[in-house]
Protein backbone atom coordinates (compact mmCIF):
# COMPACT_ATOMS: atom_id res chain seq x y z
CA UNK A 1 0.00 0.00 0.00
CA UNK A 2 3.07 2.35 1.01
CA UNK A 3 5.55 1.07 -1.24
CA UNK A 4 4.96 4.20 -3.95
CA UNK A 5 6.01 6.45 -0.80
CA UNK A 6 10.07 4.89 -1.25
CA UNK A 7 9.96 6.94 -5.09
CA UNK A 8 11.72 9.82 -3.83
CA UNK A 9 9.92 12.19 -5.93
CA UNK A 10 6.58 10.85 -5.31
CA UNK A 11 6.81 10.99 -2.18
CA UNK A 12 7.67 14.68 -2.10
CA UNK A 13 4.86 15.31 -3.94
CA UNK A 14 2.48 13.41 -1.98
CA UNK A 15 3.85 15.63 1.01
CA UNK A 16 3.20 18.49 -1.22
CA UNK A 17 -0.68 17.38 -1.62
CA UNK A 18 -1.13 16.16 1.97
CA UNK A 19 -0.07 19.58 3.19
CA UNK A 20 -2.34 21.89 0.72
CA UNK A 21 -4.72 20.01 1.48
CA UNK A 22 -4.67 20.63 5.08
CA UNK A 23 -4.75 24.44 4.17
CA UNK A 24 -7.63 24.42 1.82
CA UNK A 25 -9.52 22.03 4.83
CA UNK A 26 -8.49 24.99 6.94
CA UNK A 27 -9.73 27.80 4.74
CA UNK A 28 -13.08 26.22 4.79
CA UNK A 29 -13.63 26.13 8.52
CA UNK A 30 -12.41 30.25 7.96
CA UNK A 31 -13.86 30.89 5.16
CA UNK A 32 -17.48 30.10 6.91
CA UNK A 33 -16.46 31.95 9.77
CA UNK A 34 -15.41 35.06 7.98
CA UNK A 35 -18.55 34.75 5.50
CA UNK A 36 -20.60 35.07 9.16
CA UNK A 37 -18.76 37.99 10.08
CA UNK A 38 -19.29 39.95 7.21
CA UNK A 39 -23.03 38.75 6.49
CA UNK A 40 -24.41 37.21 9.87
CA UNK A 41 -27.76 34.74 8.93
CA UNK A 42 -26.77 35.74 5.06
CA UNK A 43 -23.43 34.33 5.39
CA UNK A 44 -24.77 31.16 3.57
CA UNK A 45 -24.94 33.64 0.33
CA UNK A 46 -21.62 34.51 0.50
CA UNK A 47 -20.71 31.05 0.65
CA UNK A 48 -22.82 30.05 -1.77
CA UNK A 49 -21.49 32.34 -4.22
CA UNK A 50 -17.77 31.10 -3.42
CA UNK A 51 -18.62 27.30 -4.33
CA UNK A 52 -20.64 28.78 -7.32
CA UNK A 53 -17.44 30.77 -8.04
CA UNK A 54 -15.43 27.09 -7.75
CA UNK A 55 -17.64 25.07 -10.13
CA UNK A 56 -17.35 27.64 -12.66
CA UNK A 57 -13.51 28.08 -12.50
CA UNK A 58 -13.10 24.46 -12.52
CA UNK A 59 -15.23 23.38 -14.98
CA UNK A 60 -14.43 26.26 -17.66
CA UNK A 61 -10.66 27.10 -16.66
CA UNK A 62 -9.23 24.23 -16.04
CA UNK A 63 -9.00 23.25 -19.66
CA UNK A 64 -7.64 26.47 -21.13
CA UNK A 65 -5.34 26.30 -18.00
CA UNK A 66 -3.74 23.16 -19.28
CA UNK A 67 -3.34 23.99 -23.03
CA UNK A 68 -1.46 27.03 -21.85
CA UNK A 69 0.53 25.43 -19.29
CA UNK A 70 2.13 22.72 -21.96
CA UNK A 71 4.34 24.97 -22.80
CA UNK A 72 5.61 25.93 -19.18
CA UNK A 73 8.26 23.78 -17.30
CA UNK A 74 5.93 21.41 -14.55
CA UNK A 75 7.91 22.54 -11.79
CA UNK A 76 7.53 25.99 -12.20
CA UNK A 77 4.05 25.71 -13.07
CA UNK A 78 3.12 24.16 -9.80
CA UNK A 79 5.32 26.28 -7.48
CA UNK A 80 4.27 29.53 -9.24
CA UNK A 81 0.89 28.20 -8.37
CA UNK A 82 1.25 27.35 -5.15
CA UNK A 83 2.45 30.63 -4.61
CA UNK A 84 -0.24 32.63 -5.73
CA UNK A 85 -2.89 30.15 -3.67
CA UNK A 86 -0.51 30.84 -0.72
CA UNK A 87 -0.93 35.27 -1.44
CA UNK A 88 -4.42 34.80 -1.76
CA UNK A 89 -4.59 32.83 1.65
CA UNK A 90 -2.53 35.26 3.17
CA UNK A 91 -4.97 38.31 2.17
CA UNK A 92 -8.27 36.78 3.23
CA UNK A 93 -7.80 38.12 6.92
CA UNK A 94 -8.03 41.32 5.55
CA UNK A 95 -11.10 41.69 3.18
CA UNK A 96 -13.92 43.81 4.24
CA UNK A 97 -16.57 43.37 1.70
CA UNK A 98 -18.18 40.76 -0.09
CA UNK A 99 -17.15 41.27 -3.36
CA UNK A 100 -13.33 40.81 -2.29
CA UNK A 101 -14.00 37.43 -0.93
CA UNK A 102 -15.51 36.77 -4.42
CA UNK A 103 -12.59 38.25 -6.40
CA UNK A 104 -10.35 36.29 -3.99
CA UNK A 105 -11.79 33.02 -4.61
CA UNK A 106 -11.79 33.48 -7.96
CA UNK A 107 -8.18 33.84 -8.35
CA UNK A 108 -7.71 30.94 -5.38
CA UNK A 109 -9.84 28.46 -7.74
CA UNK A 110 -8.36 29.52 -10.85
CA UNK A 111 -5.19 28.69 -9.50
CA UNK A 112 -6.59 25.20 -8.36
CA UNK A 113 -8.10 24.46 -11.74
CA UNK A 114 -4.63 25.03 -13.40
CA UNK A 115 -3.25 22.98 -10.24
CA UNK A 116 -4.97 19.72 -9.70
CA UNK A 117 -4.91 18.33 -13.26
CA UNK A 118 -1.18 19.26 -13.82
CA UNK A 119 -0.51 17.30 -10.40
CA UNK A 120 -2.52 14.52 -11.16
CA UNK A 121 -0.89 13.59 -14.76
CA UNK A 122 2.30 13.80 -13.54
CA UNK A 123 1.79 10.78 -11.20
CA UNK A 124 1.68 8.34 -14.19
CA UNK A 125 5.16 9.25 -15.32
CA UNK A 126 6.76 9.09 -12.10
CA UNK A 127 5.10 5.25 -11.33
CA UNK A 128 4.96 3.55 -14.42
CA UNK A 129 4.35 0.33 -13.08
CA UNK A 130 0.68 0.15 -12.47
CA UNK A 131 0.54 -1.76 -9.54
CA UNK A 132 2.43 1.12 -8.19
CA UNK A 133 -0.17 3.58 -9.53
CA UNK A 134 -2.89 1.77 -8.07
CA UNK A 135 -1.61 2.00 -5.06
CA UNK A 136 -0.63 5.70 -5.46
CA UNK A 137 -4.16 6.53 -6.73
CA UNK A 138 -5.39 4.67 -3.15
CA UNK A 139 -2.82 6.56 -0.95
CA UNK A 140 -4.44 10.43 -2.66
CA UNK A 141 -7.89 8.83 -1.83
CA UNK A 142 -6.95 8.31 1.72
CA UNK A 143 -5.17 12.00 2.25
CA UNK A 144 -8.27 13.37 0.50
CA UNK A 145 -10.91 11.73 3.30
CA UNK A 146 -8.27 12.10 6.43
CA UNK A 147 -8.04 16.28 5.23
CA UNK A 148 -12.18 16.24 5.28
CA UNK A 149 -11.53 14.59 8.87
CA UNK A 150 -8.53 15.88 10.31
CA UNK A 151 -8.28 19.92 8.81
CA UNK A 152 -11.96 20.50 11.22
CA UNK A 153 -9.98 18.63 14.06
CA UNK A 154 -6.72 20.96 13.52
CA UNK A 155 -9.33 23.66 13.30
CA UNK A 156 -10.86 23.33 16.07
CA UNK A 157 -8.04 23.08 18.27
CA UNK A 158 -6.38 25.79 16.79
CA UNK A 159 -9.44 28.59 17.10
CA UNK A 160 -9.33 27.56 21.19
CA UNK A 161 -5.81 29.65 21.32
CA UNK A 162 -6.17 31.94 18.10
CA UNK A 163 -8.73 33.53 16.40
CA UNK A 164 -9.94 32.34 12.93
CA UNK A 165 -8.44 34.85 10.70
CA UNK A 166 -4.93 33.05 11.68
CA UNK A 167 -6.08 30.17 10.11
CA UNK A 168 -5.87 31.72 7.06
CA UNK A 169 -1.74 31.81 8.23
CA UNK A 170 -2.01 28.39 8.11
CA UNK A 171 -3.21 27.80 4.55
CA UNK A 172 -0.54 29.40 3.47
CA UNK A 173 1.60 27.76 5.21
CA UNK A 174 0.27 24.84 3.87
CA UNK A 175 0.89 26.06 0.34
CA UNK A 176 3.87 27.44 1.01
CA UNK A 177 4.66 23.85 2.32
CA UNK A 178 3.63 22.26 -0.98
CA UNK A 179 5.62 24.54 -3.01
CA UNK A 180 8.76 23.39 -1.03
CA UNK A 181 8.57 19.83 -1.42
CA UNK A 182 7.36 20.44 -5.30
CA UNK A 183 10.75 22.38 -5.53
CA UNK A 184 12.67 19.27 -3.71
CA UNK A 185 10.92 16.58 -6.09
CA UNK A 186 12.97 15.51 -9.37
CA UNK A 187 10.20 15.74 -11.38
CA UNK A 188 9.97 13.88 -15.27
CA UNK A 189 10.14 16.37 -18.49
CA UNK A 190 7.26 16.80 -20.33
CA UNK A 191 7.37 14.71 -23.63
CA UNK A 192 9.47 16.02 -26.15
CA UNK A 193 7.32 15.67 -29.06
CA UNK A 194 6.67 19.20 -30.60
CA UNK A 195 3.99 20.66 -28.59
CA UNK A 196 0.40 20.83 -30.56
CA UNK A 197 -1.37 23.60 -31.64
CA UNK A 198 -3.41 25.55 -28.92
CA UNK A 199 -6.83 24.64 -30.20
CA UNK A 200 -5.63 20.77 -30.47
CA UNK A 201 -4.40 20.93 -26.73
CA UNK A 202 -7.84 22.82 -25.57
CA UNK A 203 -9.91 20.32 -27.18
CA UNK A 204 -7.65 17.18 -26.92
CA UNK A 205 -9.08 15.84 -23.35
CA UNK A 206 -12.72 16.75 -24.49
CA UNK A 207 -12.18 14.48 -27.86
CA UNK A 208 -10.37 11.52 -26.08
CA UNK A 209 -13.49 11.18 -24.16
CA UNK A 210 -15.88 11.16 -26.90
CA UNK A 211 -14.15 8.75 -28.79
CA UNK A 212 -12.79 6.48 -26.12
CA UNK A 213 -15.52 4.11 -25.01
CA UNK A 214 -13.80 3.84 -21.48
CA UNK A 215 -14.30 7.55 -20.85
CA UNK A 216 -17.52 8.15 -21.76
CA UNK A 217 -18.48 5.37 -19.39
CA UNK A 218 -16.10 7.11 -16.57
CA UNK A 219 -18.30 10.11 -17.00
CA UNK A 220 -21.45 7.99 -16.74
CA UNK A 221 -19.65 6.67 -13.08
CA UNK A 222 -18.48 10.42 -12.70
CA UNK A 223 -22.32 11.24 -12.55
CA UNK A 224 -23.16 8.37 -10.33
CA UNK A 225 -20.43 9.32 -7.80
CA UNK A 226 -21.79 12.86 -7.61
CA UNK A 227 -25.54 12.02 -7.21
CA UNK A 228 -24.54 9.78 -4.05
CA UNK A 229 -21.72 12.06 -2.76
CA UNK A 230 -24.17 15.38 -3.30
CA UNK A 231 -26.66 13.45 -1.14
CA UNK A 232 -24.02 13.40 1.90
CA UNK A 233 -22.02 17.39 1.31
CA UNK A 234 -25.68 18.80 1.31
CA UNK A 235 -28.55 16.92 2.94
CA UNK A 236 -26.08 15.54 6.50
CA UNK A 237 -27.00 18.82 8.08
CA UNK A 238 -30.33 18.46 7.49
CA UNK A 239 -30.92 15.18 8.34
CA UNK A 240 -28.65 15.34 12.02
CA UNK A 241 -29.81 18.41 13.21
CA UNK A 242 -32.85 18.93 11.61
CA UNK A 243 -34.48 16.08 11.61
CA UNK A 244 -33.17 14.55 14.48
CA UNK A 245 -32.40 17.36 16.23
CA UNK A 246 -28.31 16.71 16.72
CA UNK A 247 -26.06 18.86 17.24
CA UNK A 248 -23.10 20.03 15.00
CA UNK A 249 -20.63 17.28 16.28
CA UNK A 250 -23.05 14.52 15.47
CA UNK A 251 -22.91 16.26 11.47
CA UNK A 252 -19.49 16.20 11.76
CA UNK A 253 -19.27 12.59 12.84
CA UNK A 254 -21.76 11.36 10.29
CA UNK A 255 -19.16 12.96 7.59
CA UNK A 256 -16.41 11.32 9.51
CA UNK A 257 -18.39 7.84 8.84
CA UNK A 258 -18.66 8.57 5.29
CA UNK A 259 -14.78 9.35 5.03
CA UNK A 260 -14.22 6.31 7.53
CA UNK A 261 -16.21 3.90 4.42
CA UNK A 262 -14.27 5.57 1.92
CA UNK A 263 -10.67 4.93 3.66
CA UNK A 264 -11.34 1.17 4.19
CA UNK A 265 -12.58 1.05 0.17
CA UNK A 266 -8.66 3.02 -0.70
CA UNK A 267 -6.47 0.21 1.66
CA UNK A 268 -8.51 -2.64 0.15
CA UNK A 269 -8.59 -1.46 -3.28
CA UNK A 270 -5.17 -2.31 -4.70
CA UNK A 271 -5.33 -5.56 -4.10
CA UNK A 272 -9.16 -5.54 -5.84
CA UNK A 273 -8.23 -4.38 -8.66
CA UNK A 274 -5.55 -6.68 -8.98
CA UNK A 275 -8.66 -9.80 -9.47
CA UNK A 276 -11.10 -7.52 -10.89
CA UNK A 277 -11.18 -4.88 -13.98
CA UNK A 278 -11.74 -1.22 -13.02
CA UNK A 279 -15.11 -1.59 -14.73
CA UNK A 280 -16.28 -3.84 -12.78
CA UNK A 281 -14.85 -1.80 -9.95
CA UNK A 282 -16.18 1.03 -10.72
CA UNK A 283 -19.96 -0.02 -11.84
CA UNK A 284 -20.28 -1.72 -8.50
CA UNK A 285 -18.87 1.45 -6.41
CA UNK A 286 -21.88 3.47 -8.57
CA UNK A 287 -24.12 0.81 -7.54
CA UNK A 288 -23.80 0.24 -4.02
CA UNK A 289 -24.61 4.01 -4.17
CA UNK A 290 -27.53 3.26 -5.90
CA UNK A 291 -28.77 1.29 -3.39
CA UNK A 292 -28.21 3.05 -0.83
CA UNK A 293 -29.60 5.84 -1.89
CA UNK A 294 -32.64 4.13 -2.16
CA UNK A 295 -32.73 2.14 1.00
CA UNK A 296 -32.09 5.62 2.37
CA UNK A 297 -35.51 7.04 1.47
CA UNK A 298 -37.23 4.51 3.59
CA UNK A 299 -35.09 3.73 6.38
CA UNK A 300 -33.06 7.08 7.11
CA UNK A 301 -35.02 7.39 10.27
CA UNK A 302 -32.72 7.10 13.08
CA UNK A 303 -29.21 8.73 13.92
CA UNK A 304 -27.02 5.32 14.14
CA UNK A 305 -29.39 3.92 11.08
CA UNK A 306 -27.57 7.06 9.07
CA UNK A 307 -24.20 6.22 10.62
CA UNK A 308 -24.22 2.59 8.50
CA UNK A 309 -25.71 4.09 5.62
CA UNK A 310 -23.09 7.37 5.04
CA UNK A 311 -20.17 4.50 6.09
CA UNK A 312 -21.58 1.92 3.46
CA UNK A 313 -22.27 5.05 0.87
CA UNK A 314 -18.44 6.19 1.41
CA UNK A 315 -17.21 2.60 0.67
CA UNK A 316 -18.97 2.49 -2.93
CA UNK A 317 -17.92 6.77 -3.56
CA UNK A 318 -14.32 5.29 -3.11
CA UNK A 319 -15.06 2.45 -5.49
CA UNK A 320 -16.11 4.88 -8.10
CA UNK A 321 -13.52 7.60 -7.81
CA UNK A 322 -10.24 5.99 -6.82
CA UNK A 323 -9.63 3.92 -10.34
CA UNK A 324 -10.75 6.71 -12.35
CA UNK A 325 -7.18 7.46 -12.81
CA UNK A 326 -6.22 4.06 -14.05
CA UNK A 327 -8.89 4.53 -16.79
CA UNK A 328 -7.19 7.92 -17.71
CA UNK A 329 -4.12 6.38 -18.16
CA UNK A 330 -4.43 3.93 -19.80
CA UNK A 331 -6.53 6.15 -22.46
CA UNK A 332 -3.51 8.52 -23.58
CA UNK A 333 -0.29 9.11 -23.91
CA UNK A 334 2.41 11.32 -22.30
CA UNK A 335 1.85 14.15 -24.39
CA UNK A 336 -2.33 14.45 -23.91
CA UNK A 337 -2.53 13.33 -20.06
CA UNK A 338 -2.82 16.70 -18.77
CA UNK A 339 -5.21 17.63 -21.60
CA UNK A 340 -7.07 14.13 -20.58
CA UNK A 341 -6.87 14.89 -17.24
CA UNK A 342 -7.80 18.98 -17.54
CA UNK A 343 -11.29 17.23 -18.97
CA UNK A 344 -12.16 15.13 -16.59
CA UNK A 345 -11.80 17.53 -13.78
CA UNK A 346 -14.16 20.00 -16.04
CA UNK A 347 -16.28 17.31 -16.41
CA UNK A 348 -16.52 15.98 -13.20
CA UNK A 349 -17.30 18.69 -11.42
CA UNK A 350 -19.84 19.61 -14.09
CA UNK A 351 -21.80 16.48 -12.85
CA UNK A 352 -21.05 18.07 -8.97
CA UNK A 353 -22.61 21.25 -10.31
CA UNK A 354 -25.73 19.03 -11.73
CA UNK A 355 -26.05 16.85 -8.70
CA UNK A 356 -25.70 19.76 -5.61
CA UNK A 357 -28.82 21.97 -6.83
CA UNK A 358 -30.51 18.57 -7.20
CA UNK A 359 -29.90 17.72 -3.88
CA UNK A 360 -30.37 21.11 -2.14
CA UNK A 361 -33.58 21.78 -3.93
CA UNK A 362 -35.60 18.90 -3.67
CA UNK A 363 -34.68 19.03 -0.10
CA UNK A 364 -35.47 22.17 0.73
CA UNK A 365 -39.03 22.21 -1.55
CA UNK A 366 -39.33 18.72 -0.44
CA UNK A 367 -37.78 16.77 2.29
CA UNK A 368 -34.97 14.46 2.90
CA UNK A 369 -36.59 11.23 1.46
CA UNK A 370 -37.51 13.06 -1.66
CA UNK A 371 -33.96 13.77 -2.22
CA UNK A 372 -32.50 10.23 -1.98
CA UNK A 373 -35.17 9.48 -4.22
CA UNK A 374 -34.59 11.65 -6.99
CA UNK A 375 -30.90 11.24 -6.33
CA UNK A 376 -31.38 7.67 -6.19
CA UNK A 377 -32.85 8.14 -10.00
CA UNK A 378 -29.76 10.43 -10.87
CA UNK A 379 -27.73 7.71 -9.87
CA UNK A 380 -29.44 4.43 -11.55
CA UNK A 381 -29.08 7.13 -14.48
CA UNK A 382 -25.24 7.03 -14.25
CA UNK A 383 -24.79 3.04 -13.66
CA UNK A 384 -26.68 1.88 -16.67
CA UNK A 385 -25.31 4.44 -18.77
CA UNK A 386 -22.01 3.20 -17.96
CA UNK A 387 -23.00 -0.39 -18.61
CA UNK A 388 -24.36 0.61 -21.95
CA UNK A 389 -21.21 2.85 -23.65
CA UNK A 390 -18.55 0.77 -21.38
CA UNK A 391 -17.88 -2.35 -22.86
CA UNK A 392 -17.58 -5.01 -21.12
CA UNK A 393 -14.53 -6.29 -23.54
CA UNK A 394 -11.67 -3.73 -22.80
CA UNK A 395 -8.39 -5.65 -22.77
CA UNK A 396 -5.00 -4.20 -21.91
CA UNK A 397 -4.20 -5.34 -25.77
CA UNK A 398 -6.79 -4.70 -28.66
CA UNK A 399 -7.03 -6.67 -31.35
CA UNK A 400 -7.56 -4.76 -34.47
CA UNK A 401 -6.62 -4.02 -38.22
CA UNK A 402 -5.80 -1.61 -40.39
CA UNK A 403 -7.03 -1.85 -43.47
CA UNK A 404 -5.90 1.35 -44.73
CA UNK A 405 -1.97 0.35 -44.26
CA UNK A 406 0.52 -1.85 -46.46
CA UNK A 407 1.80 -5.52 -44.43
CA UNK A 408 5.17 -3.55 -44.02
CA UNK A 409 3.86 -0.58 -42.16
CA UNK A 410 6.62 -0.22 -39.20
CA UNK A 411 3.10 0.39 -37.42
CA UNK A 412 1.98 -3.12 -37.55
CA UNK A 413 5.01 -4.36 -36.24
CA UNK A 414 4.13 -2.82 -32.48
CA UNK A 415 2.49 -5.31 -30.12
CA UNK A 416 1.33 -8.94 -30.95
CA UNK A 417 1.05 -10.04 -35.07
CA UNK A 418 0.27 -13.08 -35.53
CA UNK A 419 0.27 -13.14 -39.50
CA UNK A 420 3.07 -10.60 -40.59
CA UNK A 421 0.71 -10.99 -43.82
CA UNK A 422 -1.67 -9.14 -42.24
CA UNK A 423 -3.21 -5.83 -40.91
CA UNK A 424 -4.42 -7.37 -38.23
CA UNK A 425 -2.28 -6.65 -34.60
CA UNK A 426 -3.02 -6.12 -30.44
CA UNK A 427 -1.36 -3.67 -28.42
CA UNK A 428 -2.80 -1.04 -25.82
CA UNK A 429 -4.96 1.66 -27.93
CA UNK A 430 -5.27 5.00 -27.40
CA UNK A 431 -7.17 7.52 -29.82
CA UNK A 432 -3.91 8.96 -32.06
CA UNK A 433 -3.20 9.24 -35.51
CA UNK A 434 -2.49 6.13 -35.98
CA UNK A 435 -5.94 5.59 -34.39
CA UNK A 436 -8.44 8.11 -35.36
CA UNK A 437 -11.37 6.37 -33.95
CA UNK A 438 -11.88 3.11 -31.51
CA UNK A 439 -11.62 -0.24 -33.23
CA UNK A 440 -15.40 -2.10 -33.90
CA UNK A 441 -16.59 -4.92 -31.66
CA UNK A 442 -16.13 -6.80 -34.98
CA UNK A 443 -12.73 -6.02 -35.12
CA UNK A 444 -11.72 -7.87 -32.20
Amino acid sequence: MFSPLSNPAYRRLFIAQVSALLGTGMATVALGLLAHDLAGANAGEILGAALSIKMVAYIAVAPFASAIAARLPRKTLLVSLDVVRAGVAITLPFVGAAWQVYALMAVLYTASAAFTPAFQAMIPDLLEDEGEYTKALSLSRLAADLESVASPVVAAVLLAFISYNNLFVGTALGFALSAVFVVRAILPRSAGAAPLPFIRRLTAGARLFALTPRLRGLLAVSLATAAGGAMVFVNTVVLVQSSFGLSQQATAWALAAFGAGSMTAALLLPRVLQRIPDRSAMIAGAGVMTGVLLLGAFVATSYPILLGLWIVMGFGYSLTITPAGRALRRSSTSQDRPSLFAAQFALSHACWLIAYPVAGLVSAEADPRAAFLVLAGLCAVGVVLALVVWPRYDPANLAHSHSDLDADDPHLSEGERPDRQSSWHAHPVVIDEAHPRWPRPDEK
